[in-house]
């Protein structure tokens, strides 16, 4: 599990997976939302702009974040 500190109160799911590295782009995070290959606090989520907090977990394949 890798850790993904932000500053700010939230961040939305499409920035992280970009912040993490996982999607090399927008389009990439887009698409992987869309297809239902990320999930958040083990439920896939749909929406790129869904708002992750401090202690979420964020999984895509076999790469989990936890949001700090």
């Amino acid at each position: 599990m890798r850790e993904i500190k932000i500053d700010t109160e939230f961040i939305k799911l499409g920035q992280l997976l970009k912040m993490s590295g996982i999607a090399a782009s927008g389009s990439y995070a887009k698409i992987y939302i869309s297809e239902g290959l990320v999930s958040v606090n083990d439920e896939v989520d749909l929406r790129r702009g869904r708002k992750c907090y401090p202690g979420d977990i964020v999984s895509y394949e076999d790469q989990v974040l936890k949001v700090i």
